[in-house]
């Protein structure tokens, strides 16, 4: 048996699904595409996760296209990061070019172009539906993230959720924050916690009041409140297709930590409220996380303990997560090992340290009869990528160099009639326009504080009255006698100095004279 016939033999024994299934592409040997090689991802693993990793233009953004359209088309939902703004041509079918037709020539694929729904959602609430989640869903962990807080202020943020929990106050906007932080760091509020919680210094409690106005200031300080986006509209469908939801960030490129914990928040809340379903024949929802290596990027221990229970416990609720970096290295190895479906883009040796992650991404893959690892994933084209994935029964699947099929829809942001009609005629952009304003903790600590106040003003007036009263009530210290009255007043004091000085004149001898010379005035 030749070697081409063994390659093919081998891949279509490895990827040949019984069941529902994504097409990816075809198996390429020695510079050639054997279109009868066929690489298919089961939908029945797609919820064991995934990662997408390559190198800067190598292709990454169009797998994720292509995967997010074959999951539409089987009816799964699928959540989307989109970076730049230029996934939204998912919503209009693409068209055929020289390129297109000789990639689906190689395939032996007709080339079907095809729109998807689409809903656009943003965080800034500028360039789509305004996606929010109130502070308390958020949590003191992911929060902590967002901030950029150092462990001792984490720790504090933790007492203030907390108290809030204790005291049945819900924790909804980013103004209920500043004021637990400041009710809790000086006066009643200081007082009230330091036996049971600990105290909050000065210096802490204004640092974080800083970058949680630093928020504000960004324009971001609408993704925290009410109304809270509800996660059931991302498993809607039309016509029996699945949404395709997409996170626009392209207006806050510059606030990668606070986008990326964000999904993490929405993950969070999916693992929390989904039921338990067990292995299916396809998972209820695919989220995809692009520039993952961002929400990696200097976490604390707590922050990727959370990670690594959510990817490990979520797939038992029928979701499936694919992260999408630059190089695997990019992802923590307790993270790593459970992404069974691997889709490998080109990766480059240009420096020592690009050399040494290709060294270690070549030792997460199984041996192949056919590839030199480190060589073919340095010599890959653009479109095409390494590829081992899970089989339906758990099993890694022969490493295969593989040509990918094209995305169906457009390859580029819809223009701007069109980005403008899809957003206005959205239902989901008019469910969140407005935003609410319940009862929460700023109104209740408003309300405790004008009540200690008016308490302490009324002990004080109390305490005023009280000495008052037994000033008055003391013996003596207010009744004088009618003479001690009389001889009080100013004339009465007056005759009493002349009457003396003539007493004593006439004591001594002497004689007062009036002002008329007669003794005694007379």
């Amino acid at each position: 048996m030749s070697e081409s016939a063994k390659f093919i033999e081998q891949i279509k024994s490895s990827y040949s699904p019984t069941g529902s299934y994504i097409y990816l592409g075809a198996g390429i040997l020695d510079g050639q595409v054997y279109s009868e090689a066929e690489v298919n991802l089961s939908l029945k693993m797609m919820n064991r996760h995934g990662l997408i990793a390559g190198a800067t233009g190598t292709g990454k953004t169009r797998t994720l296209q292509l995967l997010a359209e074959q999951l539409s088309d089987a009816g799964v939902p699928v959540f989307m990061l989109d970076v730049k703004g230029d996934l939204s041509g998912l919503n209009k079918p693409g068209s055929v070019n020289p390129k297109i037709e000789e990639r689906a020539r190689q395939l032996n694929k007709p080339f079907a172009p095809s729109g998807f729904p689409l809903e656009i959602y943003s965080l800034s609430g500028k360039t789509g539906a305004q996606m929010r989640a109130t502070v308390l869903e958020f949590g003191p962990t992911l929060l902590s993230k967002i901030l950029d807080l150092n462990d001792t202020q984490a720790g504090v943020m933790a007492v203030i959720f907390k108290y809030a929990d204790d005291n049945k106050m819900p924790i909804i906007d980013l103004n209920d924050l500043k004021k637990l932080v400041s009710y809790l760091s000086e006066g009643a509020g200081a007082a009230e916690i330091k036996s049971d919680y600990g105290s909050i210094s000065s210096s802490t409690s204004g640092t974080i009041l800083r970058k949680i106005v630093a928020i504000e200031q960004q324009g971001l300080g609408g993704m925290f409140g009410e109304k809270s986006f509800d996660i059931a509209d991302l498993l809607e469908r039309v016509d029996g297709k699945g949404i395709i939801s997409l996170l626009n960030i392209a207006d806050v490129q510059n606030q990668p930590v606070l986008y990326s914990t964000f999904l993490l928040s929405l993950l969070a809340e999916l693992f929390n409220t989904m039921p338990e379903v067990g292995d299916l024949d396809k998972p209820k929802l695919v989220f995809f996380i692009d520039e993952a290596h961002l929400l990696f990027k200097n976490s604390s221990k707590a922050f990727l303990e959370q990670i690594e229970t959510i990817i490990r416990l979520i797939r038992s609720k029928g979701i499936g997560v694919f992260f999408c970096t630059q190089s695997p290295t990019d992802v923590p190895e307790s993270v790593l090992g459970q992404l069974g479906n691997r889709v490998q883009h080109a990766l480059r040796a240009f420096t020592p340290n690009d050399a040494d992650a290709l060294k270690k991404t070549v030792n997460t893959y199984p041996k192949s009869d056919f590839y030199e690892i480190d060589k073919i994933l340095t010599a890959l084209g653009t479109g095409q990528a390494l590829i081992t994935v899970l089989n339906e029964k758990g099993i890694p699947t022969e490493v295969s160099a593989t040509m990918l099929t094209p995305p169906r829809s457009v390859m580029a942001p819809l223009s701007s009639a069109d980005f403008g009609q899809l957003i206005n005629g959205s239902q989901m952009y008019a469910k969140y326009k407005d935003t609410l304003d319940p009862e929460s903790a700023y109104e209740m600590l408003t309300k405790k504080i004008n009540d200690q106040t008016a308490a302490a003003e009324q002990v004080k007036q109390e305490k005023e009255l009280q000495k008052q009263e037994t000033s008055n009530n003391k013996p003596g210290t207010n009744e004088k006698s009618l003479v001690e009255q009389v001889m009080g007043a100013t004339i009465t004091r007056q005759i009493g100095k002349e009457i003396v000085r003539g007493i004593f004149g006439m004591l001594t001898g002497k004689k007062t004279k009036s002002k008329t010379g007669g003794l005694f005035g007379f």
